[in-house]
């Protein structure tokens, strides 16, 4: 089933929380980030890591091959009052000359990409001693609550899709960028409840990857229905509390490829 998150690009802009601020403040107190660094934000998509470092004082280009995307993207940019270079493309056919950049990252969107290649190629854009970020920020489907009732009525609409039952916790990236050649491999992880009044959610569950990425569009209006129905029975206290995780891998490129 082909994903196309451009379809839902005003959901994604409108409704879907970015990574959080504690998030920034971590990579700028950790110093895998500082003021004044340029960052290639890898699958950009509306912009919330672009946007949240350049808030902070980098110089960020974001890659995306979303033009809806990155309208969206450039817009929120716009009323942050920041400036973010945006390149379209897809990861895997960038250009960029090697070496042009501090720090590279990729939010919410490695398991997308070639990831192999992309590893390789975060490496050669990387100038010695940069690092790489991998960051995720989840809901987590817990037993009985709302996040994994809303996985179960995504699934009844589209069980093709995979995205699920996660930990917000991913592994197998480490494997991607240590056999790129990437070294001083570091994660971390916390949890926050994120309020996300029912407007909201159903907005961002449209801009998923198994809801308005994916179906048609009379089976994302009988899905939203069916969701506002079950937050209304179920959940009805508002805004309501959602864990999620936050997720990073750092790697650090050890020099100039041959």
């Amino acid at each position: 089933m082909a994903i196309d998150f451009g379809k839902t690009a005003g959901d994604y802009a409108r409704h879907r929380a970015g990574f959080p601020d504690v998030f920034f403040d971590r990579l700028l107190a950790d110093g895998s980030v500082h003021k004044g660094d340029t960052v290639l934000d890898l699958g950009t998509g509306t912009g919330t890591v672009a946007r949240g470092l350049a808030l902070r004082g980098c110089q960020v280009t974001g890659l995306d091959h979303s033009a809806p995307l990155l309208a969206q993207a450039a817009e929120m940019d716009r009323a942050a009052g920041v400036e973010v270079k945006q390149v379209r493309a897809r990861v895997e056919n960038a250009d960029f000359a090697p070496a042009s950049f501090d720090v590279v990252t990729a939010g919410q969107c490695w398991h997308w990409f070639d990831r192999p290649r992309s590893a390789a190629l975060a490496r050669r854009w990387l100038r010695p001693g940069g690092r790489l970020l991998i960051a995720h920020f989840d809901w987590l489907p817990l037993a009985g609550n709302m996040a994994q009732a809303t996985e179960r009525l995504i699934l009844a609409y589209n069980p093709a899709w995979t995205l699920h039952s996660g930990s917000g916790l991913y592994p197998g990236w480490l494997k991607d960028v240590a056999e790129a050649g990437f070294t001083d491999l570091r994660t971390y992880s916390f949890d926050l409840d994120v309020p996300y009044s029912h407007v909201d959610w159903r907005g961002r569950i449209r801009a998923s990857a198994g809801v308005g990425a994916a179906l048609d569009e009379a089976k994302v209006t009988r899905f939203d229905a069916e969701l506002a129905s079950m937050l209304a029975d179920r959940h009805a206290t508002e805004p309501m509390s959602v864990p999620h995780r936050v997720w990073v891998l750092q790697a650090v490129a050890p020099g100039l490829l041959d």
